[in-house]
């Protein structure tokens, strides 16, 4: 593709220039290794943590993190939730340690305030947490989302998650060949939706779930939280499936308000050129505003798993995701159980297919879940020492596998079991 000029982004585009763009710039295939992580936590009272926070509170806590020199890019998000984002990685303790350094930095800052990070994957204290941001993008997505009910704002401001990155693969076919990296990364995503289930809920529509994060992304808007057609090429399946999403908002100069159309897609932007013609800095800003289940942002973003419990519960979701797709002998087998599982998934996308549903509602109860990750994280575990991991990562593995894996249970059972005796909720 031709060097674009500084004035090329802000021009309007055509639709085969449309295509292009998204064809070329979602799948950046190379050697596999580990691109990074993204993680999400609640923060909350470190006394008392079935309280809510005040704003005036957490925006003074949020000051202070944001002026740490940290390495990892620190956002807060609209329920005040914070996420760490880690530098691209060459390896997975690489990416491991930048990370770890970070968050000993940000906890003893929000010590300070009283306030601690929890790792959970929904909020257990009831009522949707304030919105605390006012930026133009998140009002218009809470405008875009209300009109199909509560999930957008329980998501935007009760949820929290555990997202690794990973390269799109090699342009050649095989394990680490960027189409069955794809495939393998759909097909696998209800186990990790299940091992990793984190988000109990005791009331509302997902009550009893195991991942009642995946249920309210489920009930999003259809088409953008959906994966597109898994029967194709992955770059044009994910083309089509872009720009035939609806946009979610039309940015506008600072100070006026940003327009949130309805039944306006991408492409019916493009060609009709209303209410303003659309730019290729519009296609990069639609592209950020749809949240599939796996998104190609030049890498692989996966984005099912919960957050996790404890200080170093994100470890392991990083490592096994890792080693089951960049160790090629990992990434066999794993393939080979998530074929396996292609008949539970049945035709429809992820996260609304039978697989999807069960590992959300049940997680590791359902038996085909539990057998497909107890092979994973075996799977995991071995390849760990070949992908160079230290013995504190393969540890962590090793205590959750015995812990949850192989006994058909996963973070949010415990929750459960502790509501059951009258505990109460855990924070």
């Amino acid at each position: 593709m031709p060097q674009e000029s500084p004035g090329d982004h802000d021009r309007r585009v055509t639709e085969p220039e449309v295509e292009a763009l998204v064809h070329g710039i979602c799948f950046k295939t190379g050697p596999p290794r580990c691109t990074g992580a993204e993680l999400e936590w609640l923060v909350l009272d470190a006394d008392h943590p079935e309280l809510p926070v005040s704003p005036e509170r957490l925006g003074a806590a949020h000051a202070a993190v944001g002026a740490l020199p940290l390495r990892s890019r620190l956002t807060v998000e609209p329920g005040g939730q914070l996420e760490l984002s880690s530098l691209p990685a060459a390896s997975l303790t690489e990416c491991v340690d930048g990370l770890a350094a970070d968050l000993t930095a940000v906890r003893t800052t929000l010590g300070g305030h009283r306030l601690a990070l929890h790792g959970l994957g929904h909020d257990t204290r009831g009522s949707v947490p304030e919105r605390i941001l006012r930026h133009p993008r998140y009002e218009a997505m809470e405008t875009f989302f209300d009109r199909t009910g509560a999930a957008g704002r329980s998501m935007m401001r009760a949820t929290a998650s555990v997202q690794v990155c990973l390269d799109a693969g090699h342009e050649e076919p095989g394990p680490l060949g960027h189409g069955r990296r794809w495939a393998l990364a759909h097909l696998l995503g209800a186990v990790f939706v299940s091992a990793f289930a984190n988000s109990p809920a005791t009331g509302g529509p997902y009550a009893g779930w195991r991942s009642a994060r995946q249920g309210i992304w489920t009930d999003l808007d259809g088409r953008r939280t959906l994966a597109p057609p898994m029967d194709g090429d992955p770059r044009a399946a994910w083309t089509r499936h872009a720009l035939d999403t609806d946009v979610m908002c039309i940015r506008a100069p600072e100070g006026q308000r940003w327009e949130v159309p309805e039944g306006l897609t991408f492409r019916d932007w493009v060609r009709t050129g209303g209410p303003r013609p659309p730019t290729a800095a519009d296609l990069d800003y639609h592209l950020t505003t749809l949240f599939p289940p796996v998104r190609p942002r030049g890498h692989l973003e996966l984005r099912m798993i919960d957050a996790q419990p404890g200080p170093d519960g994100w470890l392991v979701p990083v490592a096994v995701v890792t080693a089951l797709f960049d160790d090629p002998e990992a990434s066999e087998t794993a393939y080979r159980v998530a074929k396996g599982l292609a008949d539970r998934a049945g035709p429809g996308p992820a996260p609304r297919n039978p697989l999807w549903l069960a590992a959300a509602r049940h997680g590791p109860a359902d038996p085909d879940l539990r057998t497909a990750a107890a092979a994973c994280f075996r799977a995991a575990a071995e390849a760990l020492p070949r992908l160079g991991a230290t013995t504190a990562v393969r540890d962590a593995v090793t205590a959750f596998r015995d812990r949850y894996v192989a006994r058909g249970r996963c973070p949010a059972d415990e929750f459960y079991d502790r509501d059951r005796h009258g505990k109460g909720p855990r924070t």
